[in-house]
């Protein structure tokens, strides 16, 4: 295709390599060993965690479930889950009989999940040795199991309509055990202590995307593709 505006096209190429060029380094580990989205996913999730440390508040609600007795059989993906999660509900004070993959727990509801509470904090506040040196295995497959007995004990509460029970079980899964595990190593950050780095982001972010759709705009332009309007047919 014949080049029809020679100024433009150039325009559109000077963009798209220097987008390119750009592109390149963000790709790159030059961000302290990480890629630019490494680099900014990391920072998403710092202020993130920074605003989401809900534990406390489930701990203080738990109280209330001190004291409430319950009994619930749960299937584990395999034998050797099983094993290790019976181990989290024994060192928690519950009862646990296990047959292959499945368990049956019985126990104090408040103390268990207390329990979790615990190793959910320990892990948010990167403290993972203290599950470790407790369990004696990777304190992130804890975290994991206590998420997937908490989803199991939930659904085994609700079929013996224990629904306040089962809501808080629930909870504890959603706001505690699933942020500590989500949340473990990553340093926790404000939105005020970053705001610079921030804004920038987001700034560039726009005039990056801008960036893309003025190479091509000027790069069709000096193709001679340009959208007009058509012309109107009048009627004699």
């Amino acid at each position: 295709m014949a080049i029809a505006h020679k100024g433009e096209f150039t325009k559109g190429i000077i963009l798209t390599v220097s987008f390119l060029v750009v592109l390149a380094v963000i790709y790159s580990p030059v961000f302290k060993g990480k890629n630019g989205l490494e680099a900014a996913d990391e920072l998403f999730n710092s202020i993130a965690k920074g605003s989401t440390y809900y534990i406390p508040s489930v701990i203080q609600k738990n109280e209330a479930f001190i004291g409430k007795d319950f009994n619930v059989t749960i299937a584990m993906n395999n034998a050797d889950m099983a094993e290790k999660t019976a181990f989290l509900f024994s060192t928690a004070g519950a009862a646990v009989d296990q047959t292959g993959a499945e368990l049956t727990i019985r126990g104090d509801l408040g103390k268990v999940l207390g329990a979790a509470l615990q190793d959910a904090d320990d892990m948010f506040n990167n403290r993972g040795d203290a599950l470790a040196d407790k369990y004696g295995y990777d304190p992130k497959e804890a975290m994991y199991n206590w998420w997937q007995a908490c989803k199991l004990v939930d659904k085994a509460l609700k079929k013996q309509k224990r629904f306040k029970e089962a809501k808080f079980v629930s909870e504890v899964q959603t706001k505690a055990v699933e942020t500590g595990y989500n949340f473990y190593g990553i340093a926790p950050e404000s939105v005020s202590e970053r705001a610079g780095i921030l804004s920038f982001s987001l700034i560039f972010y726009v005039v990056y995307t801008l960036w893309w759709g003025f190479a091509i705009f000027f790069l069709f332009e000096g193709w001679g593709l340009r959208m007009e309007a058509s012309k109107q047919k009048k009627e004699v």
